[in-house]
């Protein structure tokens, strides 16, 4: 019997990253440095908080929205922070990861010839999500040779009056590229001329190297027109908890709760009760946690430009993004040669859109024994090419 699927869905690739990785399930002995997971557990602390509630039996649903308790600490935490102030009762919402988020915003305000400006390089999910909402991507590329960033002029040039929102990811999924606050007030000015939404992806925030990560939010103005997107996956390494919040305007997170009521309810207690904790008494473990980081960052930068492979230095997350043009191959072809004979799993950099082209992106959320091993046996099938 031959069903009859959306037609949205079935134009909508698989995942690049899942695509690749399928391959290396079955095989042993990979040293991956493919999945975008820290490698810490989740703080000692913040598991014992949820273990202590199941215990005390909350295993009830909780508010559509979420516990008040938690959006409440992420009310303080924001204002304490950065001075960033939301109604913990209208203006926040608990989501099941950013990918939650991202996807209720988009469907909340991407329309029928709605465009949504995509940065490309970009995180696998921004097209999916948009097309399934009925919006437009548009992509804007963002080259190495200008850090990874996009330009005012860039997004002014692409807007049009079917231009609705922008989405930044900074700390950038895959680049690790970032914004500073000057360059962010660039961006402003035309998200306010251009009356843009700023879908803001900040889940990387915490994990910022060079300077202060600005949240979009905060500058002249650009409340009232940004959707802030975080959560506890990757600053926390509480990934498989799937806890994310938004935060914006009182009429976009009342129409975003109403397709998270319908569609997931609410997010597991355990895992708010988890972030509860994270929030009051996590920010020691994250801060070593990105001490470490940074170490391996400048460990594996600096290794890759030694074997031949440019690399652009990442201002945050846990991500380098080199290039492996030099090599003369393709990435899917670097990528499946350098799994073959290495035994080696990264990412190429097309499961990004097709301006990753050329690259190849590697987690560093690994030891610096697996990322020596790594370093070796890339620098070993370079030299063999």
């Amino acid at each position: 019997m031959r069903y009859k699927i959306s037609k949205i869905v079935e134009q909508i690739p698989p995942s690049g990253i899942r695509k690749f990785f399928d391959l290396v399930i079955d095989m042993k002995g990979i040293l991956s440095l493919g999945v975008g997971e820290p490698d810490f557990i989740t703080p000692r602390n913040i598991r014992e908080a949820a273990i202590r509630s199941i215990k005390q039996g909350r295993t009830t649903y909780t508010s559509n929205t979420g516990l008040m308790e938690l959006r409440r600490e992420i009310s303080h935490f924001l204002n304490r922070r950065y001075s960033l102030r939301y109604d913990p009762d209208k203006e926040i919402l608990i989501t099941v990861g950013v990918s939650e988020g991202m996807d209720l915003v988009l469907r909340t305000l991407a329309g029928k010839n709605d465009k949504i400006l995509i940065p490309e390089p970009c995180y696998v999910s921004y097209m999916p999500v948009t097309a399934l909402a009925g919006g437009k991507p548009v992509y804007l590329r963002t080259p190495r040779e200008k850090g990874f960033k996009l330009s005012p002029k860039q997004i002014d040039k692409a807007c049009d009056k079917n231009t609705k929102a922008l989405i930044l990811n900074y700390p950038s999924n895959p680049t690790g590229a970032s914004y500073t606050r000057k360059e962010l007030k660039e961006i402003s000015k035309v998200a306010e001329k251009r009356n843009l939404l700023v879908i803001s992806d900040e889940v990387y925030d915490e994990l910022t190297y060079d300077f202060q990560h600005t949240p979009f939010a905060t500058l002249s103005g650009m409340k009232k027109r940004t959707v802030y997107l975080n959560g506890f996956s990757k600053s926390y390494a509480m990934t498989g908890w799937r806890v994310g919040f938004a935060c914006g305007p009182e009429e976009i997170i009342s129409a975003m709760t109403k397709i998270h009521q319908y569609t997931i309810m609410c997010v597991p207690i355990m895992g708010q009760i988890a972030a509860i904790e994270a929030l009051k008494k996590g920010q020691k473990s994250v801060d070593e946690m990105k001490k470490e980081y940074k170490k391996r960052r400048e460990f594996i930068v600096d290794g890759l430009n030694a074997i031949g492979l440019e690399c652009h230095k990442p201002q945050g997350a846990f991500y380098v993004f080199p290039s492996i043009k030099s090599t003369g191959l393709k990435s899917m072809e670097f990528v499946t040669a350098l799994l073959e004979k290495e035994k080696v799993a990264v990412v190429p950099g097309t499961a990004f859109g097709s301006s990753g082209e050329g690259y190849i992106r590697i987690s560093y959320a690994s030891s610096f024994d697996k990322l020596k091993e790594a370093l070796s046996k890339i620098s070993h099938f370079v030299n063999s090419l």
